[in-house]
This record gives C-alpha cells, structure tokens and sequence, in this order.
C-alpha cells in the first residue's frame, strides 16, 4: 500500500486511516523511524510494560523465596 503524506509546520505527520488500519496502528503507538538507501523507514516500535514493585512488594517476594528455600533440599553445584 502507497499513502501521500504532508508534514505539517510542527513536523507532525498523519497517516491516513487506510494505512493505520492495514499496518494495525492506533492512537499512542510509536514509530520507528530510520533512513534507507530507498528513503526514509516507519515501522511498529516493540514496547514492553514495565512493571515497578514497591518496597513492600519486594518484601513479600524475599518472604516468598526464604520460605521455598526452607522446604526445598539444598544441592550441591557440580564443579
């Protein structure tokens, strides 16, 4: 699919809604942008959730793992 794109005085470009439909693009995603020998690239950007714990939470996981530790047979490494 070929789309005409204008940027705008602010460098703002909209891609048509064609376009975001068939890359499967929506409000908010990101772009990647990079230049080719064929001219200038966009594709999807792979974002990931991040998920930050509070100190609390953090605790609750060591309890966690001390009490596994507790029941499980310790090993030796081989060496």
């Amino acid at each position: 699919m070929q789309a005409t794109l204008t940027i705008n005085s602010r460098g703002v470009v909209t891609l048509p809604a064609k376009l975001r439909q068939a890359m499967g693009l929506k409000a908010d995603d990101q772009l990647i942008a990079e230049t080719t020998p064929q001219g200038l690239l966009l594709r999807p950007a792979v974002t990931l959730a991040l998920e930050l714990y509070t100190p609390e939470r953090l605790k609750e996981f060591d309890a966690a793992e001390a009490e596994l530790a507790a029941v499980l047979p310790k090993r030796k490494l081989p060496r």
